[in-house]
C-alpha cells in the first residue's frame, strides 16, 4: 500500500540545527498561513492557549545581549566562551518565532492539555515550516524558564514559552538519525487481571 502524502512528511521530518539555518527565511503571507496551520491543533474548550512572539532582524541580536547579559548577571565569572555561546544563540536563523503557552489556571481543561496544545503548536509549525521547503529547530534551553527574559518579552503570570521555534533556509540537508521502534513502545492492555 502507498505511504499517503501527509505521513510521508511525517517519515521525512527531521529538525535543521539552528546553526545551519539562513536567510532567507519566509515573507510575512507565508509565515502568516504557516502559523495559520500550525494553529489548527486539537485544543479542548476551544481555549487557544498560545499565542506567538516574532524575533527578527535586530531584535536577534538584542535577544542575545539580553541572554549574554543575564548569563553575566546570574554568574560574573561566567567564561567568555559561554557568554558568547548565549549572545549568539538568536543569530543564526533569520526567525525565531516564540510560542507561547498562554495558560488558564482554574478552567475544566487541565493544565495539561493546554501545554499539550502549546506543544502540538510547536511541533505543527516544525512541519508548516518543512512543507514551505524551510528547514526549523524547536528549542528552549534555560532562556525559556528565566523570568527576566520572560519579563522582557512580556508574558503575563499565567504565560510560559513552550518554545523558540528557528526558522530559515537551511545550508546543510540534515542528517537522518537512528528513530524508536514503533512495535518495541507499544504494549496491549487486556482488560483488569
Amino acid at each position: 500500500m502507498p505511504t499517503p502524502e501527509l505521513l510521508q512528511a511525517l517519515d521525512q521530518r527531521r529538525s535543521v540545527p539552528s546553526k545551519q539555518l539562513r536567510a532567507p527565511g519566509p515573507d510575512d503571507d507565508t509565515l502568516l498561513h504557516m502559523l495559520q496551520s500550525a494553529s489548527r491543533v486539537p485544543d479542548h474548550g476551544k481555549l487557544v492557549p498560545f499565542r506567538f512572539i516574532r524575533i527578527q532582524g535586530d531584535a536577534r541580536q538584542a535577544m542575545g545581549d539580553l541572554l549574554a547579559n543575564r548569563t553575566l548577571q546570574k554568574d560574573p565569572v561566567a567564561p567568555a566562551s559561554v557568554v558568547d555561546k548565549d549572545r549568539g544563540r538568536f543569530s543564526d536563523a533569520p526567525l525565531i518565532i516564540t510560542v507561547v503557552a498562554n495558560l488558564k489556571p482554574g478552567h475544566k481543561v487541565p493544565l495539561q492539555e493546554q501545554w499539550l496544545t502549546a506543544g502540538s503548536v510547536c511541533f505543527a509549525l516544525l512541519q508548516a515550516a518543512q512543507a514551505y521547503g524551510f528547514g526549523a529547530q524547536w528549542l528552549t534551553g534555560w532562556a525559556a524558564t528565566d523570568p527576566v527574559i520572560n519579563a522582557a518579552l512580556d508574558l503575563g503570570p499565567d504565560e510560559r514559552i513552550a518554545g523558540f521555534i528557528h526558522i530559515g533556509t537551511a545550508v546543510m540537508e540534515a542528517p537522518e538519525r537512528e528513530r524508536p521502534d514503533a512495535a518495541a513502545l507499544l504494549t496491549d492492555w487486556h482488560g483488569q487481571p
